[in-house]
């Protein structure tokens, strides 16, 4: 029986990653689509669309696939892409404030099933603008730690380029920018032949709030159930992670 447990985790677990797997492409292949949309099929032309297609091929999604969704984004394949955004506001558990952007064709769709599954997770849907205030629109560079590269290095390579921090956040580097100055302070990186592994436009909260473990299980789940929404494209929140917690949090995986 053992044996064939095993065999019915690993399996269940390839499921799960396999579906994860193939939400992460979905919502990677909207925003490629609305980034044509809003700006053309260009990539030299359209700095939104090129870190959308940066992003996505680190994500192995196929190249035809994003090409696909250019054109249909574009309008160049005939197809037409009509996506509104909407953010909620909310808080999980212990008062940890959370901003769900959505990305969705049904704004009424979208409304219900994020108020459900906050409310099966151990969360509180929000007033407008009552969590929002905490958070700051900025561009957010995240580079991967390889051999030889240091918080030095990124600092030096983005501090002419607009760069207002560059953190330690364990296997990565990331710098954080005026949303303005994010395309400047990743062409500075690849000018000094830094790769980076994705560079988006987020919601930075302006005061962090440490977490215990339990805490930190009870965000993951109710984070984990949100983001399984086919609308909901990115969750920001104010948590902080201390190493403490991460690692008894990975001792349990």
């Amino acid at each position: 029986m053992s044996g064939h447990s095993k065999w019915a985790t690993t399996k269940h677990k390839k499921a799960v990653i396999d579906q994860r797997r193939a939400k992460s492409f979905a919502k990677l292949i909207k925003n490629i689509e609305v980034a044509a949309k809003m700006g053309g099929a260009d990539l030299s032309g359209n700095p939104t669309l090129y870190d959308a297609v940066q992003k996505a091929k680190k994500t192995s999604v196929p190249n035809d696939n994003i090409d696909r969704a250019i054109k249909r984004g574009a309008g160049i394949s005939g197809e037409s892409v009509d996506y509104t955004t909407i953010m909620y506001e909310g808080y999980g558990p212990s008062g940890v404030a959370l901003l769900i952007e959505c990305l969705t064709d049904n704004k009424n769709r979208a409304a219900a099933e994020v108020r459900t599954l906050m409310t099966r997770n151990g969360g509180t849907m929000a007033d407008p603008g009552s969590v929002a205030y905490n958070f700051a629109r900025k561009g957010v560079i995240v580079v991967s730690k390889v051999d030889g590269l240091g918080e030095d290095d990124v600092l030096g390579a983005v501090l002419d380029a607009g760069a207002e921090e560059v953190t330690d956040e364990g296997e990565t580097f990331e710098v954080i920018t005026e949303a303005s100055d994010m395309v400047g302070a990743r062409t500075a990186l690849q000018e000094a032949g830094i790769d980076y592994d994705s560079a988006d436009a987020a919601f930075v909260p302006n005061l962090k709030v440490e977490i215990d473990v339990e805490t930190a299980r009870k965000i993951f789940r109710l984070i984990d159930a949100l983001e399984d929404s086919d609308d909901v494209q990115n969750i920001y929140s104010n948590f902080d992670l201390t190493p403490e917690v991460a690692a008894q949090l990975e001792a349990e995986d």
